[in-house]
């Protein structure tokens, strides 16, 4: 009876315990990243429920509420228009989100195609591949965002204009393929792949089914990334006159205009959508980092 108990007792005590959620290790490991990704969640619940969170509606016009000071009743003051400043706020976050989420994508997505395509074949392909990646790359973004902008026009579905989501993708696409190609090189070379090519298996399958999915790491940490670069770039060309319009809200837009004009008879104007922006940018370049510290294992100590 007593080595019964002994033996009961050793195992029970080599029991394995549950390994924590991914989620609460996440937390854990990455409490920068977690607070990012905190933010980034208010900014996504602001947005899709912005009518029931906004307490005015953002293009409504009130002449006698004109340069109105932040109050009780508008809390970050309004614009010249009379227009609630916080409410255009809460309804620009939707328009910057959406515009950041489809444009970083799209961008990733088919920089993620270049790139593994462009690493399986090789030779020639890879290298006509690589140099049209050095052309596009030796042009600034801003440059490149604002030649297509300027080439392709204005071309709006469901609110958002397409052609102002491809300007912003298309700069993406060179860095994301650079970065995607440098680790399906790697994958190309291991036993499983040459086991598909001897298996007569087509190269669609064995780029879609047996490299891309070996990926996704890095396309999750660049598809983070560059939601804050296009949050960024669609503030700026909205504020050059060449994104979003009026009287649609978005924060770029909100810096140009009249705002240059009263900033200092009412520089809320400028202060809080400009603040609106810096938040945004650092909260997804906070969880990117953190993104990338914790998939990436070359990273962890």
């Amino acid at each position: 009876m007593g080595d019964m108990a002994i033996v009961t007792t050793t195992l029970e005590g080599t029991e394995e315990t549950k390994a924590p959620h991914p989620v609460l290790q996440f937390i854990r490991a990455q409490p920068t990243g977690a607070a990012g990704l905190c933010f980034i969640i208010l900014l996504f619940v602001a947005g899709v429920f912005a009518e029931f969170v906004a307490p005015y509606d953002p293009l409504a016009i009130d002449f006698s509420a004109m340069l109105a000071p932040p109050s009780w009743e508008h809390w970050m003051g309004t614009d010249s228009f009379g227009r609630d400043v916080f409410s255009r706020i809460i309804y620009g976050a939707r328009t910057a989100l959406a515009v950041g989420v489809l444009s970083s994508l799209l961008g990733c997505g088919i920089g993620a195609v270049i790139g593994v395509v462009s690493a399986y074949f090789g030779g020639r392909i890879d290298m006509l591949i690589q140099r049209l990646m050095d052309i596009l790359l030796s042009f600034p973004i801003i440059v490149l965002a604002l030649a297509v902008v300027a080439v392709l026009g204005k071309f709006p579905v469901l609110g958002l204009d397409l052609n102002l989501i491809i300007a912003i993708a298309i700069p993406m696409i060179p860095k994301v393929a650079r970065v995607v190609r440098s680790s399906a090189l790697a994958i190309r070379e291991l036993p499983y792949v040459d086991a598909a090519r001897a298996a007569s298996y087509s190269h669609t399958r064995i780029i879609f089914r047996h490299i891309a999915p070996n990926v996704v790491a890095p396309f999750l940490i660049m598809f983070t990334a560059f939601i804050a670069q296009a949050i960024l770039l669609e503030a700026s060309l909205s504020f050059l006159g060449l994104g979003v319009t009026e009287p649609t809200a978005a924060w770029g837009l909100m810096l140009s205009g009249t705002s240059q004009e009263f900033y200092a008879q009412a520089p809320w104007m400028i202060l809080f959508p400009g603040l609106a922006i810096s938040l945004a940018v650092f909260a997804f370049n906070l969880f990117g980092d953190a993104l990338r510290d914790y998939l990436d294992p070359r990273f962890k100590v």
